[in-house]
């Protein structure tokens, strides 16, 4: 089986940059929005991913989680974390097509603060997206994203120069790992498109790597 393991967040920020007013990597910052986030690693973009599912169940909003059949994150690391496997929704398929048509579902039922698409072991020519979702979908869950107010967040293993998953991601980052010292991480991202202001945000915290990385 495929299996990532998340960085466990310390919580601890290191850098915010400012442009108008302060943004932080934030539930409140992508809700009601089509999120990307990129990177050529998994464990990077899980954490920050994680990050907000943590703070959608501090805050009691249901979360879902879309994987592959063979790939899921590494639980007890997500548990380590601080989050909370019983209430978490995780829904296998088998293909990056059948993970949209769950995603879709799941917003038109408007129960879910957070809907988190991992798509990061998809392959995504196979099922025809490889320049991104389908423009009806794309529609359809940014639609949805805005009226009840879900954050919906895609993840994806490509580089800063490739394309989006498509015209109608609000928001795309890109996740960036940098080694402080042996169990020490800066795990952080920056803004590659941001449809609300000027991408001139970024945003990092020291995290604890897994077991693994020590």
């Amino acid at each position: 089986m495929y299996s990532n393991k998340p960085y466990r967040n310390h919580a601890l920020s290191l850098q915010q940059e400012r442009s108008a007013q302060e943004v932080r990597w934030s539930l409140e910052q992508v809700a009601g929005r089509l999120v990307e986030i990129s990177g050529m690693g998994a464990t990077a973009p899980l954490t920050l991913a994680f990050g907000l599912v943590l703070q959608a169940q501090r805050q009691n909003e249901p979360v879902a989680w879309i994987t592959r059949d063979d790939s899921l994150f590494y639980p007890p690391d997500a548990a380590e974390g601080g989050i909370d496997l019983d209430a978490l929704v995780i829904i296998r398929v088998p293909d990056g097509r059948a993970a949209a048509r769950a995603a879709d579902q799941l917003a038109r039922s408007g129960a879910f603060g957070l809907v988190v698409l991992d798509l990061s072991a998809c392959d995504l020519s196979s099922t025809k997206l490889t320049t991104g979702l389908p423009i009806p979908l794309q529609t359809r869950l940014a639609g949805l994203a805005h009226k009840y107010q879900i954050a919906l967040l895609c993840l994806t293993t490509k580089g800063d120069e490739a394309p989006s998953l498509g015209p109608l991601v609000s928001l795309r980052v890109a996740a960036r790992r940098e080694r402080l010292a042996d169990d020490r991480f800066s795990c952080g991202l920056i803004v590659l498109k941001d449809k609300r202001r000027d991408p001139t945000w970024r945003h990092a915290e020291v995290c604890c790597g897994p077991a693994g990385l020590r």
